[in-house]
């Protein structure tokens, strides 16, 4: 059976990997264009690519999937089933109708809840206290087709979204591999998505990186986590912007404070009072400078407890 599988990220990665180790037939991998990363915008192929080229497979990087030039290169792989895994394009339906097999794809979430680019990071802002991978039919909408098969996989307060990425990637690609044979053998009964059940799970945009100190505690440390080790929440000390990588909700009493007080330092961190509670800030980083404990940056900024405030600005 002839496989081409389209992936971009690390999460697609094990996926693949496990398809080669239990010896599929993988003709052909589609990813996304190698892109400037970093500072210095070093032009770098995606984790998928990489893989790829490692066992020795061919790889397309097609800018749109949708070009006539895309769907033929993929035709002419004459795949019996293809398998997606964050791709980050959707299939136009002349590729989904090409195999045999269908088009499945591996998504990190419960479906129908949070279809969409940001499932992972979304389930963790939203304080969610589990997720999973759902493995399913592709159809022309977004993340709409059958569901084949599912795990459930639960979220713990020391998860982020770096932590709950992997546990999913390994989970999805150990479901895969558990699904293939009973789909190849026409075993699968899916099952339609209840569209009233639906939920979605839009790209994170800068704003959703802004921390609003109005909040509660308990809610900007899920949005922190939730952005954590991708981007990082970000609010505004002495009008530069500053990063918050890591946090905990902390039983300290509410004080008078206005929201965003730096309402005291200890040798944990900088204890931030927030709309309900106090947030415990732990790492963090200034304006052009790295990532540091919050107190190795309290005790250089010399901070003037009970007065001194984060404000949370616009997005920038």
């Amino acid at each position: 059976m002839r496989i081409v599988f389209m992936g971009t990220p690390a999460f697609a990665v094990p996926a693949l990997e496990q398809l080669l180790q239990h010896n599929y037939e993988v003709v052909a991998v589609v990813t996304q264009p190698d892109r400037p990363q970093g500072r210095k915008r070093v032009l770098t192929p995606p984790p998928v690519k990489v893989a790829a080229m490692a066992a020795g497979l061919p790889v397309l990087q097609p800018e749109k999937m949708r070009s006539p030039e895309a769907i033929a290169q993929v035709a002419a792989y004459q795949p019996d089933l293809i398998v997606t895994a964050a791709y980050g394009q959707i299939l136009p339906k002349a590729v989904l109708d090409l195999p045999k097999y269908g088009c499945i794809n591996v998504h990190g979430s419960l479906l129908p809840q949070y279809r969409g680019g940001a499932p992972i990071q979304r389930s963790i802002i939203n304080g969610e206290s589990e997720t999973g991978i759902t493995i399913m039919y592709m159809a022309e909408g977004l993340d709409t087709g059958d569901m084949i098969s599912s795990v459930v996989v639960p979220i713990t307060e020391s998860d982020t979204s770096g932590t709950l990425f992997e546990t999913l990637s390994e989970k999805g690609a150990a479901l895969l591999i558990e699904t293939l044979p009973r789909l190849l053998a026409g075993e699968i009964v899916a099952q339609v998505q209840n569209e009233a059940e639906a939920t979605y799970a839009p790209n994170l945009t800068r704003e959703d990186e802004r921390l609003d100190w109005n909040k509660s505690a308990t809610a900007l440390f899920n949005q922190i986590r939730g952005l954590s080790p991708m981007a990082g929440g970000y609010t505004i000390w002495q009008d530069q912007p500053f990063k918050v990588w890591a946090s905990l909700p902390n039983q300290a009493e509410a004080t008078a404070h206005p929201a965003g007080t730096i309402v005291t330092v200890d040798d944990d961190g900088v204890y931030v009072q927030t709309g309900d509670g106090v947030l415990l800030l732990q790492e963090v980083q200034p304006a052009g400078k790295k990532k540091m404990s919050a107190n190795e940056w309290a005790t250089g900024a010399r901070i003037n407890s009970g007065q001194d405030r984060f404000t949370s600005g616009d997005s920038l």
